[in-house]
């Protein structure tokens, strides 16, 4: 795995000059050691503020793969007695340690339920669509999936919950996504001034967008380009569409429902696809699919980024078995994913200038060109 060096935090690369230069500077560099430092912009402080992000000593987590621990572990949850209670416990153990980190889940969740949302979903929902075999598993502990209207009512709080876990040290929301947020952009706008001829970012896919969140951001770093979000649940995107009314901006978003494995979208017609947090809820065959598809959408230079768990986090790799073992009895290809070779998958697919960095502690970012 290629480490980067440090990354901003949201401030924008701006000005040719600077950005010629800083072209120039942005060299790739391996760490000589486990510990990897990124400079994250710290509102609170005014100031940067240095966090340490630790690797493993392994490729992945003792309980991902075909590890002895990781085969007991999946001959657990297939109990099905006893995985209908690990559900119901992760379901708890989520909601309760969001609420300790003063994330309001219930009143949030009631919020969405008692609007107007259920006007969003059939301006937005393709009723043609084909959902693929793997999408109709359930996740999250939800038996439905991502197809239900809890799930989606449920989905903003569930990512607050997991900035604040991948950022503990934050003191508050606001900083811990400051943290995250800020290093995955940074990420993407460092790579793509690096290896596109331009610097120019016209139009933007965020594939697996769920509510809104991940686009939401995208749009507020390059409020220039015109942003698509797409998922395969209709639920999620009528929250997206319905939180997006109220904050209207510039170049509004549009919101596509489609499978990011086939979207009908015409070629070579981005300058970045990026997928958050959606590969570890696939199996392997999707996410090569996923990203054969992202290779025909983006014109040359364009750059794909892949945004997800890190197999080799240190505080992954360190998970208590309680937790580990809640883990994955909600994420049903986990294991797949954990397994998958990404960067040698994009190079399959036709991608250059491969590159993966550890963005936060638990989360690495993979970017990668399709070539001039």
């Amino acid at each position: 795995m290629v480490l980067r060096a440090p990354i901003r935090g949201l401030s924008a690369i701006s000005g040719s000059a600077d950005a010629h230069g800083r072209r120039r500077r942005l060299g790739i560099r391996k760490a000589d050691c486990s510990v990897v430092r990124m400079a994250a912009y710290d509102v609170s402080s005014g100031g940067r503020q240095m966090f340490a992000y630790e690797e493993g000593e392994l490729e992945r987590p003792k309980w991902a793969g075909q590890t002895p621990l990781s085969r007991f572990v999946g001959a657990v949850i297939s109990f099905k007695p006893l995985y209908s209670l690990l559900k119901l416990g992760a379901r708890q153990v989520l909601i309760s340690t969001a609420e300790k980190k003063n994330i309001p889940w219930r009143e949030m969740t009631k919020e969405i339920l008692e609007s107007d949302v259920y006007k969003e979903l059939e301006s937005v929902q393709n009723s043609s669509i084909v959902y693929p075999d793997y999408y109709l598993n359930p996740f999250h502990a939800y038996d439905e999936g991502n197809l239900s209207w809890l799930a989606a009512a449920e989905a903003e709080a569930a990512t607050m919950s997991m900035v604040r876990r991948a950022i503990p040290n934050a003191s508050s929301l606001d900083e811990a996504n400051e943290v995250m947020r800020g290093n995955w952009l940074q990420a993407i706008e460092r790579h793509h001034l690096q290896y596109s001829e331009t610097s120019v970012i016209r139009d933007i896919l965020d594939v697996g967008c769920s509510i809104g969140v991940s686009t939401r951001y995208l749009a507020g770093k390059f409020p220039t380009a015109q942003v698509t979000g797409m998922d395969l649940s209709p639920y999620f995107l009528a929250v997206a569409q319905y939180k997006e009314k109220s904050c209207p901006r510039r170049n509004p978003i549009c919101w596509i429902h489609a499978n990011g494995e086939d979207t009908g979208l015409p070629s070579k017609s981005f300058d970045i696809v990026s997928l958050a947090a959606v590969l570890h809820e696939c199996p392997e065959r999707a996410i090569v699919g996923l990203m054969s598809e992202a290779f025909r959408l983006l014109r040359p230079g364009g750059t794909i980024a892949l945004t997800d768990q890190a197999p080799k986090s240190k505080i992954l790799q360190e998970l208590s078995p309680a937790l580990f073992t809640l883990l994955k009895s909600t994420e049903p290809f986990l294991d797949e994913y954990y397994l998958t070779d990404l960067e040698g998958r994009l190079k399959e697919a036709g991608f250059v200038n491969i590159q993966t960095s550890l963005t936060d502690p638990r989360h690495m970012t993979v970017t990668a060109t399709v070539p001039q």
